[in-house]
């Protein structure tokens, strides 16, 4: 395996200076008695892993120009964009270099510094672009899930996106404080508002409410099922256990745990300190005490996602989930 890129090393750089760009779709929207196709665009930061949702109404170059003016205006420009070969990419960084050619010398000379520069991966080789490719597969998972068939108005899609954003950067990346003992992690959210991740207090609506005229709710309902399906399908997937066949490392006291609980409101993420060990009858940890604050879990290994660790003499670097 090659070195990382130097895109995902952008040290002591604002969120979103290199990001990574796809599209996912399509999406059935109603208009009034109508129905009409929509896709979404995932825009992730290559350093901080950062995610920026938004809505597409087509896949041409137009709208994906909208899209990165919306995502410019709320982000801050990018200094690159990695993408693929797709027409409303390439479509996109040539509409820009023209505009560019057309200012007069004295402008190209004050703004060659904020031009965008576009890094288009080989075609057919997604997995030149992994780091967001697995995102769009996570969403696009639990999205199918809850949504299946069914159309929604253009306004509770557009909401569930944001919502799903949100449940994203929530995710914890690492460590606040140098103490492995007060495991207290940092956040994409973190990065982008320099604060706790702040959210309303969570509403539990009846599934019915997606057959009601109430798009709030109905808006309320998706965010809750796509959570429920995003955990299923996300957090297992970071234990590697695809093989039984070898013993692979155990749990040790000390170590820093996240937990998987399909019973918390959605974008929580508990994270713990595993206090105590328990082997069965074959030597092999089966079951662990997790100290979460001031609460103490007793949970099955299966449901206990280690997180990196932290390295000696390296106390200020944030080590990210893979």
């Amino acid at each position: 395996m090659a070195d990382l890129p130097p895109c995902r090393l952008r040290l002591f750089k604002p969120p979103f200076f290199s990001t990574g760009v796809d599209c996912f779709g399509p999406f059935q929207v109603k208009i009034g008695r109508r129905q009409e196709k929509r896709w979404g665009i995932l825009y992730k930061c290559l350093t901080t892993r950062c995610l920026h949702l938004d809505l597409l109404e087509h896949l041409d170059t137009d709208a994906f120009l909208l899209s990165l003016r919306r995502f410019i205006a709320r982000r801050g420009k990018p200094f690159e964009i990695l993408c693929d070969n797709g027409t409303n990419f390439t479509g996109g960084d040539h509409e820009l270099k023209e505009s560019f050619s057309q200012m007069t010398p004295e402008l190209q000379t004050q703004l060659a510094k904020q031009q965008i520069q576009f890094r288009h991966i080989p075609p057919s080789a997604p997995h030149f672009g992994g780091t967001w490719e697995r995102e769009v597969k996570s969403v696009k998972t639990a999205l199918r899930v809850i949504l299946r068939e069914q159309s929604v108005p253009e306004s509770v899609l557009q909401t569930l996106l944001v919502e799903v954003e949100g449940i994203l950067n929530s995710k914890p990346l690492g460590y606040v404080s140098s103490d492995i003992a007060d495991p207290d992690p940092v956040t994409p959210n973190m990065l982008l508002m320099g604060r706790r991740d702040a959210s309303l207090p969570q509403v539990l609506y009846d599934s019915n409410e997606l057959l009601g005229k109430r798009r709030w709710r109905h808006s309320q309902v998706l965010a809750d099922q796509f959570w429920t399906a995003f955990i299923r399908s996300y957090l297992p997937e970071l234990q590697g256990r695809q093989k039984w066949t070898s013993d692979g490392k155990g749990l040790a006291v000390g170590q820093v745990v996240l937990l998987i609980d399909h019973q918390l409101p959605r974008a929580l993420w508990p994270v713990g300190t595993v206090t105590e060990t328990y082997a069965g009858a074959d030597k092999r940890i089966r079951t662990a005490k997790v100290k979460v604050k001031d609460k103490t879990y007793l949970r099955p290994v299966v449901k206990l996602i280690p997180l990196p660790p932290k390295r000696d003499g390296d106390k200020d670097t944030l080590d990210g989930l893979s």
